[in-house]
């Protein structure tokens, strides 16, 4: 019988399943990482990270083969380049696996480039997310999008933050409760590689420790997982739509309410980080022979999870 040791963690309720294979011995597949997010036949999860040492996956070729690598799939079993809320829980989860120090910040490999990881204390993390644009969009708009229980299809704008997203403005919070996101919303152009969609309400601002927060209220239908409760990436993106949106002498400080919690984004030039918070909640074992023949095959023993 093949057991896989995991740990359960999350951010902002936008939650993972996280597997320690330094020396990347688990053969991780699209089948085991739908079993393991699967919330009814599985553990339950938003995604998979597995923390694994870039010298054993081809995707972290280019970078020195002792980076800390996030392997990071979505729940129906694709990749994605960089999870922004499973990047603060891995932060958590190398502190207390690897013992790793993030207090001067730790720099990491991610399928959309190198990341840096610092602890704040009191279990919050940042996370410098790297570099991002924004489509260039006379008007501030250069796409559209239709979701459930929102007509007409609205205005939205194109943003990248290491992976993409599509932002859209609402009126009202009764518009952003009113939405159906059980199927994924529909953007035109389509975008090649899918995207990322949130829907923001601005919620004015306050100066705090004499810096002006802006504040803004998020859902979001998260490509390949569906609504979650959070995205780190997608309040990245949401935040620099609304302060582009506001024009010269918008705060460069932004609070992003998601349905789990709150998030801050701070945006430092053309980059972003982003803090909050990340727990561990659970460790144990799953058995994988409840899961298909072919991923049981695929899977490895207990022993080779943790090297």
């Amino acid at each position: 019988m093949t057991h896989l040791r995991f740990t359960k963690g999350h951010g902002t309720e936008n939650d993972f399943v996280l597997l320690f294979d330094e020396r990347g011995a688990i053969d991780l597949t699209p089948e085991l990482v739908r079993f393991l997010c699967d919330r009814r036949a599985g553990l339950g999860a938003d995604g998979v990270i597995r923390a694994v040492r870039a010298g054993h996956l081809s995707a972290g070729s280019g970078l020195s083969a002792d980076t800390w690598f996030m392997d990071y799939w979505n729940a129906d079993g694709s990749t994605s380049e960089m999870c922004g809320n499973g990047a603060r829980v891995f932060a958590a989860f190398l502190e207390r696996e690897a013992g790793a120090e993030l207090g001067g910040g730790l720099t990491i490999g991610t399928r959309g480039g190198t990341r840096t990881l610092t602890a704040l204390g009191g279990g919050r993390y940042a996370v410098g997310m790297g570099e991002f644009r924004i489509a260039d969009a006379p008007g501030g708009f250069d796409a559209e999008v239709e979701a459930g229980g929102l007509s007409p299809a609205r205005p939205a704008l194109s943003i990248d933050v290491g992976n993409p997203h599509h932002v859209v403005a609402l009126a009202s919070t009764d518009e952003l409760e009113a939405l159906d996101l059980t199927s994924a919303p529909r953007v035109t152009p389509t975008p090649p590689a899918g995207s990322n969609v949130e829907f923001v309400v601005t919620r004015g601002g306050e100066v705090r420790d004499g810096v002006e927060r802006g504040r803004v209220r998020m859902r979001v239908h998260e490509r390949g997982s569906g609504e979650t409760r959070s995205c780190g990436t997608g309040a990245c993106a949401a935040a620099l739509a609304v302060r582009s949106w506001a024009g010269e002498g918008a705060p460069d400080v932004w609070d992003v309410e998601v349905p789990g919690g709150m998030v801050t984004v701070r945006v430092v030039g053309t980059r972003t980080v982003l803090e909050g918070p990340a727990v561990l909640v659970a460790d144990g074992e799953v058995d994988v022979s409840l899961a298909s023949p072919s991923v049981v095959a695929q899977a490895a023993p207990a022993g080779a999870v943790r090297a």
